[in-house]
């Protein structure tokens, strides 16, 4: 079991974080789980690295019968010697749903658990996994593991717009959580990625991906979006943004989130999804993530660079086709030696 999980989750200082993850490094159970025998992975201990991705023609649709020979992959300018091939998707997932609770979104969240929970319902197979996180001045875990779609509706319906007590009181007494830094605190959206990543994703192995919902809007987060973006990427998590906003709340004066959204989802291998608050346009948006997410194809090869440095290696997968372009993450981090004596 997780140590020190709160149910709702993750009310912590910054000073925990690496805490955190140096105990999280322990063999744990989590409820719901799946046997390793159910899942086809490439581990980095014999130093295979494993991409999923999507190609898409020029007018963005998916292409499908691709063969291995159709496909280059590069790391650090590189040609790589592709060992392992596929183009069908029927190994497990593993999903993180991130719902975004701050004042912003009060207008919008009741449409985010219908549509949400129709989504997992919908998109979820017997092996699949997911769980489900909300985040405002606080990172609440409100559904473990599971494959039970009536368990993950429910967690979504916990979802409840904090404002952190804004309205007085003492801090940690009804009145908003401990101050940790004097960064107001308001949507700890890269923290919830950070911990999402390094808590829940980061030792599941197979098919990975994060769902946001959220306005792109960080407030008083202790991590930074580009150590957002690393711990998604260490955890080799795909993450799609669904960039939903109430336009009302922010007046004339709009909202600036989506650039760092749009970096953190190119740099994953996902992609950021526009809705403003319609809610055919969010049911639009969830049917090309989950038709993309079953419209992989993996590919697994031996880098020539065998030095375990904790480095980031720049990958790019190539088609043969010049009107093809393929949906994947920047890259990866290579392991240390710091890794191995941890075995």
């Amino acid at each position: 079991m997780l140590p020190s999980f709160r149910k709702p989750l993750f009310q912590i200082s910054v000073a925990l974080l690496a805490l955190f993850s140096a105990v999280l490094a322990l063999p744990q159970e989590t409820s719901g789980k799946r046997g390793d025998d159910d899942v086809q992975t490439f581990k980095v201990d014999v130093n295979v690295v494993n991409l999923f991705f999507n190609v898409k023609d020029k007018r963005g649709a998916l292409v499908p019968n691709l063969t291995k020979d159709d496909f280059q992959v590069m790391e650090d300018g590189k040609p790589q010697t592709i060992k392992y091939f596929a183009s069908e998707s029927n190994q497990p997932l593993t999903l993180g749903l991130l719902i975004d609770s701050s004042v912003s979104q009060e207008r919008v969240l009741p449409l985010e658990k219908e549509v949400g929970s129709a989504f997992l319902r919908e998109v979820l197979r017997d092996k699949d996994l997911a769980f489900v996180i909300s985040f405002d001045v606080n990172v609440d875990l409100l559904q473990d593991f599971t494959n039970d779609a009536r368990m993950l509706r429910a967690g979504m319906n916990k979802a409840r717009i904090n404002s952190g007590g804004a309205g007085g009181g003492l801090p940690g007494i009804g009145g908003g959580p401990l101050p940790t830094s004097n960064n107001p605190r308001g949507t700890l959206l890269y923290d919830a990625v950070y911990l999402a990543s390094n808590e829940k994703l980061a030792r599941e192995v197979g098919r990975k991906a994060m769902i946001l919902l959220t306005d792109g809007e960080d407030q008083g987060s202790q991590t930074k979006i580009k150590e957002a973006i690393e711990a998604a990427q260490k955890a080799d998590s795909i993450v799609y943004v669904i960039l939903i906003a109430d336009r009302g709340f922010y007046g004339g004066w709009g909202y600036s989130g989506d650039h760092q959204m749009k970096k953190l989802c190119e740099d994953t291998g996902g992609r950021m999804i526009p809705v403003g608050n319609k809610q055919e346009k969010l049911k639009e948006a969830f049917d090309q993530i989950a038709t993309e997410l079953r419209s992989q194809y993996s590919i697994g090869y031996t880098p020539t660079n065998i030095k375990r440095d904790g480095t980031f290696r720049k990958v790019e997968v190539k088609t043969k086709s010049a009107n093809y372009k393929v949906q994947a993450r920047a890259g990866y981090y290579a392991p240390s030696s710091r890794d191995r004596q941890g075995e």
